[in-house]
């Protein structure tokens, strides 16, 4: 990179060679609009498979507002909006494509300019590929080269474009639109396809070596811990800026959070340290930071994410499971996050009144509008209104009255809304609501659907007893997910709290006690470790602070709480006053024993995930076997370990669906795989064999947070690790390379390529003394394939381990096979 002054302003340079997107830019503010379309009904039904992609990551079910977005805006020339107002720069930090990707709640236009320069040698000729999922623009010294309107929703299309380049600057602009339909991969990506020798440049308004430092000390900048329980929060660089900025930083959580902090701070010259707060001053949970610098007026931005636990602050969980039900609704009444989760704690430990009333009123507004997600909102404000509704004011008692008969309670009923009704949890939250609000207010009459409270009450038992029906047979459809155990909880505990029909309630119970039971199995010291079919970077990051540990706290006292629940409080209550009878499955999820823990199950409809766990007193490791591979893949991780008592030294590898940190991509950096993987495993041993699409990321890696473990080394294809008792050994088809700069500094490892294998061997000390000898002990572990696709791995414990095409492992006189694992699961104990 370098810098050049030339004749129309100050530019910040970078080379380009053919094949290269142009990755500098400056962009305009996003206009965003209400797409309203008339209201109207729409046919389906609960998919299991939805996840289960045909074509790329692409979903297939689209709402009339796409519908109708589509019939007026495909294959014609989009309409930009406006004139281009620079208002932010657009710096890359390994991100290919401008990507402003997001979540909206309600159908949404957006539309936004960018403007790049090229600085060719000469002029002639040049081609530009132009990706994007919407709606594009292309111009080139303001002539316009072309258009694309392809506008399917999330997934992109490419187009060439033939320009003529002057010699020397070129004004590149591209006006991008689309419709925002809940999760939106809002960006373009603009290739250098080949032309006469160029450098991209961007336009600034400082010294071009103080916007290169800005650029340097970002690309560097990394949170000084991988977690926090206590102490300062604080972000360093390597590269820090020669003078002094402005820095200002938003403080956010995922997309579901309601509620934000910021901090405005400032960098001294040479300053590698920024403190930003004492953690305990900060929220809860798994965190974005949006970090601004400012120097000379320019400004560049990027996204750092890390979790916050009051771990400190909560100590140890008290000793009797009476005594931790009243420390948790106690922390969910005075810490959590102000919404109708919290409300209900706060009312059912007594504490009702203007603030409790205050937030209530406070989320009605989503639940009115028919926001995504209201579903979630809308159950335990339900249970608010007809347990407690004496202690809400008889005002608002009104509204949420007629917010309960104006929502919309299914896909039938008719609405212009983008909830999603698909997926299993929200499936089971429509229907509890529709079952539980027309039995509130029989008489009423429900606004969309016409319906009496007492018919849309029938109408939703009968849906909650199909739903009832289909988990009986097939469970989880977003199989053994962090993220879905307690929004399917939250639905389960309300039928178990609320109904009026024993066969559900009963029903409901069961199903509950079943849930506690898989996580319990599929946990390690009470931190659930395994396969899951839906996973977030903001769940995999936040062992401690995730709702599972807080759930775990409560059941088994081990783990922490966060600040943002869904089933917590309610699964509290119907333990506290509803005599809900939970099996006490502590020795299974806090695991001590001298043998180790097979257990292999199913889950999701047709058996869909054959998922293999196998835990010991010191670590544990689930994956998913034969699952769907060489595929593109959507939010699956397959494989998880986790070591030792720390919650927090854990291991996941992945490839990953997008080169941008703390994105909204599905799949993300962290959350599923942008190609799945031939996965096998037995025991303490498992393989990984990468083969990924080529328009796809050129590398996996795994999370590994050095800090978290006692130990660690990266010496060239060989990993090693020890946390406590546990030890294990990771192994690569080529040499590591160990992250030291950005957002995952000191918290990832990468094997490059689109072709990999990885090894991983877990073990413990009474084997191998020390990571050494686990090192040399399996120094011979490699992968032999046949031409049969047969897959053997010597191992120095285990012997000979074969890993068949049909997902079945022969090894040390036994059969393990897939085809033949149960809803119900079986459990093997077997001499660790």
């Amino acid at each position: 990179m370098n810098t050049m002054n030339l004749e129309h302003g100050t530019l910040l340079v970078r080379p380009l060679k053919a094949g290269d997107p142009i990755v500098y830019w400056r962009l305009g503010d996003t206009v965003e609009q209400r797409f309203d379309v008339p209201d109207q009904p729409m046919e389906g039904e609960m998919d299991p498979f939805f996840f289960l992609t045909k074509h790329k990551n692409f979903i297939p079910h689209e709402y009339p507002c796409r519908t109708m977005f589509g019939r007026e805006r495909r294959a014609r020339r989009p309409t930009e909006t406006g004139v281009m107002h620079p208002s932010r720069n657009w710096l890359p930090f390994g991100s290919h494509r401008v990507d402003l990707s997001g979540f909206w709640f309600r159908p949404t236009q957006l539309g936004t300019w960018a403007s790049g320069v090229l600085v060719a040698e000469k002029a002639g000729k040049a081609t530009l590929r132009l990706g994007t999922c919407g709606g594009a623009i292309l111009f080139v010294n303001d002539a316009e080269a072309g258009w694309m309107a392809d506008y399917v929703r999330n997934l992109e299309a490419r187009k060439e474009f033939e320009v003529e380049l002057n010699a020397g600057e070129n004004e590149i602009r591209i006006w991008f639109d689309d419709l925002a339909e809940r999760d939106a991969r809002y960006f373009f990506q603009l290739d250098y396809v080949d032309g006469p020798a160029v450098r991209q440049a961007l336009p600034v308004s400082c010294k071009p070596a103080l916007a290169r430092a800005v650029e340097a000390m970002l690309d560097d900048m990394h949170f000084e811990q991988p977690t926090y329980k206590s102490g300062e929060v604080a972000l360093v660089t390597g590269a820090p800026l020669p003078v002094a900025a402005d820095v200002s930083i938003r403080i956010a959580g995922d997309f579901m959070s309601t509620e934000s902090t910021s901090r405005q701070l400032q960098l001294k010259a040479d300053q590698a340290r920024l403190r930003i707060d004492a953690s305990e001053n900060l929220p809860a949970d798994f965190r974005h930071f949006e970090v601004e610098v400012n120097v000379g007026g320019f400004a560049a931005l990027r996204v750092f994410g890390v979790e916050i636990c009051h771990a400190a602050r909560q100590g140890r969980a008290a000793a009797t499971l009476e005594q931790r039900i009243e420390e948790a609704l106690d922390e969910v009444s005075e810490h959590a996050e102000a919404d109708a989760v919290r409300a209900f704690a706060r009312l059912a430990s007594g504490r009702g009144g203007a603030a409790t009333d205050a937030m209530l009123a406070r989320v009605l507004p989503a639940i009115e509008d028919c926001h995504d997600c209201a579903d979630f909102i809308l159950v335990p404000l339900l249970w608010c209104r007809q347990a407690y509704g004496a202690s809400i004011a008889p005002e608002l008692v009104e509204r949420i009255d007629r917010t309960i008969l104006g929502f919309r309670y299914w896909m039938d009923e008719p609405g212009n809304d983008v909830q999603w009704y698909f997926s299993e949890n929200h499936a089971l939250l429509f229907h509890t609501a529709a079952y539980i609000a027309g039995a509130l207010l029989p008489d009423a009459k429900f606004e969309r659907s016409g319906r009496s409270g007492r018919e849309q009450s029938r109408v939703g038992l009968e849906r909650v007893r199909a739903w009832l029906d289909h988990f009986e047979k097939w469970e989880m459809a977003e199989f053994n997910s962090a993220t879905y155990f307690p929004i399917d909880l939250k639905g389960l505990t309300a039928l178990y709290g609320l109904s009026p029909d024993e066969d559900v309630r009963e029903r409901a119970g069961k199903a509950i006690a079943r849930l506690i039971e898989i996580v319990a199995r599929s946990a390690h010291h009470g931190i659930l470790t395994g396969a899951q079919g839906r996973s977030y970077e903001h769940t995999l990051r936040a062992s401690s602070s995730l709702e599972l540990s807080g759930i775990a706290r409560m059941l088994w006292g081990k783990g922490n709480f966060g600040c943002r629940f869904h089933a917590l409080p309610q699964l509290a209550i119907c333990i506290r006053d509803h005599a809900l009878k939970v099996p006490e499955w502590l020795a299974v999820a806090d695991y001590q024993q001298d043998n180790a823990q097979e257990w292999c199950f199913a889950q999701g409809q047709d058996r869909i995930a054959k998922l293999y766990h196998y835990k010991t007193r010191d670590f544990a490791v689930g994956t998913i076997a034969r699952y769907r591979w060489d595929e593109w893949g959507y939010q699956e991780t397959v494989f998880h370990a986790r070591m030792g008592d720390n919650p927090d030294a854990q291991f996941w590898i992945n490839h990953p669906g997008e080169t941008i940190h703390s994105g909204y991509g599905r799949p993300s950096y962290w959350g599923g795989s942008g190609t799945l993987p031939r996965l096998h495993q037995y025991r303490g041993l498992a393989i990984l064999l990468f083969d990924c699409a080529p328009e796809q990321p050129d590398f996996t890696h795994a999370w590994t947070p050095y800090a978290a473990f006692d130990e660690m080394s990266v010496d060239g294809d060989v990993v090693t690790l020890r946390e406590g008792n546990a030890l294990a050994l990771l192994k690569g088809s080529g040499p590591f390379d160990r992250v030291s700069a950005g957002p995952t500094a000191g918290n990832e490892i990468r094997l490059a390529g689109r072709k990999s294998a990885w090894i991983v061997r877990l073990s413990d000390t009474a084997r191998s003394e020390s990571r050494e000898a686990m090192a040399r002990k399996f120094a011979g572990l490699s992968i032999v394939q046949r031409p049969d696709g047969t897959i053997l791995v010597e191992d120095a414990e285990y012997g000979s381990v074969v890993f068949h095409t049909d997902g079945r492992v022969e090894a040390e006189g036994r059969v393990i096979d897939p085809s033949h694992w149960s809803i119900e699961g079986s459990v093997t104990n077997i001499a660790a």
